[in-house]
């Protein structure tokens, strides 16, 4: 695939690729059943109001948004259906104000107005839900929900709330995104199906899904049973070559102070073999309009099969050979070292393996009591996020290395190959030597259980409602991590190992489209010799090692809170409603882990240790709606949030790289966020299938986490750089947010299918914080200071196209530390759409396709003159057999 410099040509090709697919595939998927935009209307009401197209459903969506008690914008089903979305994230990138990061393409972590993932607060179904972890490396992500476990064809709608009430749970300074998933009473007697067949243009393979859904009503509408499962299969490959970061006075003796050169650089093919299964049932009983009961149960694992290759290049590692800078190479722009060449460098082929299993399951039950004016719920959920290695598929790191010299130039620019070359072959295996063999396992256990209690009655008059409620909530993380590093075969010569311990590198075209003299293809071990001869059953029983002991940690948080909120309504100059209230929430606290010393003989001790912490928070709102007139409508909100520290920044731990002597550690003494936000936004509605909204924002935040460098020592590995979180920072975010949809169906035919559905966001951040002992100015992780989405829709007929561009400007990824520059991703965007057409009433073929112009992601350092990454996963096309009954 050779990618063309001409963006009409590239687009063109997509065009191209699309219709290659669906002469190609003779399977396909179906999007998921329509539903309900609204949560509760009854069942003889369903033929109104199920969405039909995607204009209905930006209608629906709309209205929703209209007649709300505050802030919040929606995706429902339609939209998610029938847009190339394979997950929730992808669907929430539909939402104003919304962005998401993508992992080898595929979105996994949300954005909301520009704060990143970890500022989010996810339910399913109303209820707190837990979260399943990064386990593929030694890194963890906390409470960032993974949204590649809950698949879109199970999901109803997605609602994204930007001004909380008291009655809401805390913790987001984001946004509270609550998914929902179809429900019998609203869908009534229906089956669907969906048969799926996706095609990535970078592994070419295709992959299969199929999906399915049963709602069942009893004659009279009192009781309800809903069924839905969904198997998933996605070959996965990604061509990346990427720079850990860039180093500061690394090599002061040669080139002098104030200097950044490169360090850890690594092309590497990433493959995931990734097989989803997830299913959900859902029971309702309504014997009259007082009393209901729901029940929601959904179980969801995710396997996902890693196979990574990789030529990892150290100039900057002395854990072998000091590697040194060759004095007059050195091609200098600003302060960066962006070419020269340097001795003694490890290269290392690398092979890394695991099987990543996530699993979810959750469990609601809601007893809903409304006697007259007075109303009352009882609310249960649980739910469990496991992340682990199934046995002896853990993390197998197989290495190979060589000595020799590096040149290297990065001077070409960030979106251009660097030109690595050494005087050694690395295809030769008669060069390598074998490197330590680890094999790392990780088990993430993360539980959230939730009892609530709500009451409420209205009134007549300008006093509508009170509400009123309490809830104990209890989250859990237990995360265990062992690593064996066996080193039977350092230095060992390839030749003596034998060649079941190598292989060519089993892949061509690594990054094709690009030009320039980098390693293309190299030696790689095999996935099982080393596993096989050196993790015999007496190692695997080895005792945990003090850096087991370090790395594992217990995060226990329980929460008891409780609300009161008063709904007002009256007639002014324009009509007046709204709401105003209190939450208070308790935190209480235990992060335990081990600490690790040595006795006077240096024999390891460990030590069992807990830190108790507790906190409570005041948190008041106010929502203010004013119907100025029949299209236009004003709202004011304002109130005090809360984000919790991620676990992993609390748990007292720390994690020792392998290659680098650094560490992360955690901070059981870590205060959570807190902020001030107000919102003020115009919304007009100049006809049912129009909105035109805007909104700007502020939020102040105190107590901002920001990260502490200290040096400490590691018995073994001598002086380490420990990274750890700190409360000292502050931030403020002021922004605007524009959207717009509307149907055209006043145009000539056949122009009157026309549609257009548009968003802009704008962040302006004030931000002084600390990477150690550097100082970051206005840059918060996460985020893009402009994001907007524009989709183009046409529907006439059995016929239906759509359109979409998602973009967002440059964002902050690493604060990097003391001696490490920031990194920050380059801005992005993504061509995704799709063309449906109705074979009959009941079934419709969809051919989708996502980043139809292939674009590649960037990464770069403090400047645009330190290169990181590239990173490119192509495009993924599909073609979708759906029907309903």
């Amino acid at each position: 695939m050779i990618r063309s410099k001409n963006p009409s040509a590239r687009r063109a090709g997509a065009a191209a690729l699309l219709a290659s697919a669906a002469l190609a595939s003779g399977q396909a998927q179906a999007a998921e059943p329509a539903a309900s935009p609204t949560p509760a209307a009854p069942a003889d009401a369903v033929d109104e109001i199920v969405v039909t197209s995607y204009g209905k459903s930006l209608q629906a969506a709309a209205a929703l948004k209209r007649s709300a008690a505050y802030g919040v914008d929606a995706v429902n089903a339609e939209d998610i259906g029938k847009f190339p979305t394979r997950n929730a994230a992808e669907a929430l990138q539909l939402v104003t104000g919304v962005t998401i990061d993508r992992q080898r393409g595929a979105g996994l972590y949300v954005s909301v107005r520009g704060l990143g993932p970890q500022f989010q607060y996810v339910e399913l179904n109303g209820r707190s839900i837990a979260v399943n972890e990064l386990i593929e490396n030694g890194g963890a992500k906390g409470r960032q929900f993974r949204f590649e476990v809950l698949p879109s064809e199970l999901i109803s709608q997605i609602e994204v709330v930007k001004t909380p009430t008291a009655d809401m749970d805390e913790g987001a300074l984001g946004g509270n995104i609550n998914i929902k998933t179809f429900k019998p009473l609203d869908v009534g007697q229906k089956a669907a199906f969906s048969i799926r067949e996706t095609y990535g243009d970078v592994r070419k393979k295709a992959d299969p899904s199929a999906s399915g859904l049963f709602s069942w009503t009893s004659a009279d509408n009192t009781l309800g049973l809903l069924a839905s499962g969904l198997y998933d299969e996605r070959h996965v490959r990604n061509d990346r070559l990427y720079q850990v970061g860039w180093n500061l006075d690394k090599f002061k003796s040669a080139l002098g102070g104030g200097l950044y050169t490169p360090s850890r650089t690594r092309p590497t093919i990433e493959t995931e073999h990734r097989k989803l299964y997830s299913g959900a049932v859902t029971g309702q009983w309504r014997p009259n309009g007082d009393f209901q009961t729901d029940v929601d149960v959904l179980v969801t694992r995710l396997d996902v099969d890693y196979d990574e290759f990789g030529l990892d290049i150290y100039p900057d590692d002395t854990t072998f050979r000091t590697p040194a800078f060759v004095v007059g190479s050195q091609k200098v722009v600003g302060d960066t070292v962006v070419g020269g060449t340097i001795d003694n460098v490890r290269w290392m082929a690398s092979r890394e393996t695991s099987l990543n299993r996530h699993d979810l399951t959750a469990v609601g039950l809601k007893q809903a009591w409304t006697p007259g004016a007075w109303s009352f719920n009882a609310e249960y959920a649980f739910s469990r996020a496991r992340s682990y290695h199934p046995d002896g598929q853990a993390t197998k790191r197989n290495r190979l290395a060589f000595f020799g010299p590096l040149t290297y130039d990065f001077s070409r620019g960030y979106k251009s190959i660097p030109q690595l070359t050494t005087t050694v072959d690395y295809t030769n295996p008669a060069n390598f030597v074998g490197q330590a063999f680890d094999y790392t396992w990780k088990d993430s256990r993360d539980t959230d259980e939730t009892i609530r209690l709500d009451g409420g009655r209205t009134f007549d008059g300008w006093f509508s409602k009170i509400a009123f409620g309490a809830e104990r909530h209890e989250m859990k993380r237990d995360y265990r991590r062992r690593d064996w590093v066996l080193n039977n075969d350092l230095n060992v010569p390839v030749s003596t190992l034998g060649s079941a311990f190598y292989e060519p590198l089993p892949y061509k075209n690594f990054l094709s489209d690009f030009d320039g003299n980098t390693p293309r293809n190299w030696l790689t071990p095999t996935t099982t010799a080393f596993y096989n001869s050196l993790f015999t059953p007496a190692v695997a029983a080895q005792p945990v090692s003090a850096a087991d002991a370090r790395n594992s940690f217990v995060v226990d948080q329980k929460i008891t809170s409780a609300y009161v909120r008063g709904d007002f309504r009256f007639d002014a100059v324009v009509p007046i409603s709204g709401n105003v209230g209190v939450r208070y929430a308790r935190t209480e606290q235990a992060a335990s882990g081990t600490l690790t010393s040595t006795d006077a003989s240096n024999n390891p001790v460990l030590t069992p240790v807990s830190y108790p912490q507790d906190y409570g928070d005041w948190l008041p709102s106010f929502n203010l709606k004013a119907e100025l007139s029949d299209t236009l409508v004003a709202r004011f909100a304002a109130s005090r949030v809360i984000n919790r520290p991620n676990v992993t920044d609390s748990a007292p731990r720390i994690s020792v790289s392998r290659d680098s002597p650094n560490a992360s550690g955690g901070n059981p003494a870590l205060k959570p966020f807190l902020a001030d936000q107000l919102d003020a936004s115009l919304e007009w509605y100049p006809a049912p299938t129009t909105a035109l909204t805007g909104a700007v924002f502020w939020k102040k935040m105190d107590d901002y986490i920001t990260q502490q460098n200290t040096t400490i020592q590691v018995p073994g590995r001598g002086d380490i750089l420990l990274s750890t979180s700190v409360n000292g920072g502050d931030a403020k975010l002021t922004g605007v947010e524009l959207a717009y949809n509307q149907s055209l169906a006043f145009l000539p035919g056949p122009f009157d299918g026309l549609g257009v559905q548009a968003s802009l966001t704008v962040v302006d951040s004030k931000a002084s914080y600390f990477a150690g002992n550097r100082q970051i100015k206005d840059d918060l992780i996460g985020l893009s200071k402009i994001s907007y989405n524009l989709v183009g829709y046409y529907e006439k007929g059995p016929l239906a196209a759509r359109l979409g561009w998602f973009w967002r400007s440059r964002y902050l990824s690493g604060t990097g530390s003391t001696t490490t520059a920031e990194s920050y991703i380059d801005a992005y965007g993504s061509l995704d759409g799709s063309i449906s057409y109705d074979l009959t009433q009941n079934y419709a073929l969809t051919l989708e396709g996502s980043n139809l112009t292939d674009e590649i992601r960037y990464v770069y350092g403090k400047t645009k003159d330190q290169p990181m990454e590239i990173y490119h996963w192509g495009r993924t096309v599909s073609l979708t057999l759906r029907g309903k009954f």
